[in-house]
């Protein structure tokens, strides 16, 4: 199973030994690989040369450690393209899963400058500041804080804003979307965003702004999402 005389470093070896093992589902999602000692004896190795392994497994994010526990197979990432303006919930859906929300926080409040400023609002303009927490077949994947101008949509409510707020924009309101300004930045995840996001207090988040603008260039939303990066990955594709 291990060839030591090949050119090929010996914990590269196991690393796809390991990734072969987890495609073909002898190990599954969600279930516990075996421990180092026990792959040690099992391809004859040192105990260091598996942790590397392993380790280098867990940074992809292929297994993920819970201390005290073992290591265990992780869910594949979702990949989030970067090129197309589209809502969490037609995301979920395109991949067949089922999107849901869960309402934290709903009120009418004066923003901040810095706020005011992307949405282009006078002093004292009202938004409509939203958290919700956005799931993916029951399982929190991010959570969102959104800011709405209320002049742009003054009729917007909690109940209407529990679905896609893209949805409600294109068909209720009948508007048409343009463009987006969008960053991305890492970061650890917060003591409040962990509880939210059921994850360590520890874990790393990929953190998204950004500021939608209607087809007339009247912005109308700013939302902060900090998503789970073992769950989300974001690609794009770029051309020269």
């Amino acid at each position: 199973m291990i060839d030591k005389s090949s050119h090929v470093p010996i914990y590269v070896q196991i690393e796809e030994l390991l990734k072969k093992r987890i495609y073909m589902e002898e190990f599954k999602i969600g279930e516990s690989i075996p421990s180092e000692r026990e792959l040690s004896d099992q391809l004859g190795v040192s105990r260091m040369t598996v942790r590397q392994s392993v380790t280098n497994l867990v940074n992809s994010g292929l297994l993920y450690r819970e201390k005290g526990r073992g290591t265990y197979v992780a869910n594949p990432k979702l990949e989030q393209p970067l090129n197309g303006l589209t809502s969490f919930t037609e995301d979920m859906k395109a991949r067949g899963m089922q999107p849901s929300s869960k309402l934290i926080h709903f009120e009418k409040v004066i923003p901040s400058v810095d706020i005011a400023r992307d949405l282009q609002l006078e002093q004292e303009e009202l938004v409509f500041y939203v958290v919700r927490i956005r799931y993916a077949d029951r399982k929190p994947m991010a959570i969102e804080r959104t800011y709405i101008p209320v002049k742009v949509f003054p009729e917007l409510d909690e109940k209407k804003i529990m679905g896609s707020l893209y949805a409600l924009i294109e068909g209720n309101y009948r508007q048409k979307i343009g463009n987006a300004i969008q960053q991305m930045e890492a970061a650890i995840v917060t003591k409040e965003d962990s509880k939210y996001l059921q994850i360590n207090n520890s874990s790393a988040v990929l953190i998204i702004k950004r500021t939608s603008f209607l087809a007339d260039g009247v912005p109308f939303e700013l939302v902060r999402s900090t998503y789970r990066a073992d769950r989300y990955k974001f690609i794009s594709e770029i051309q020269r």
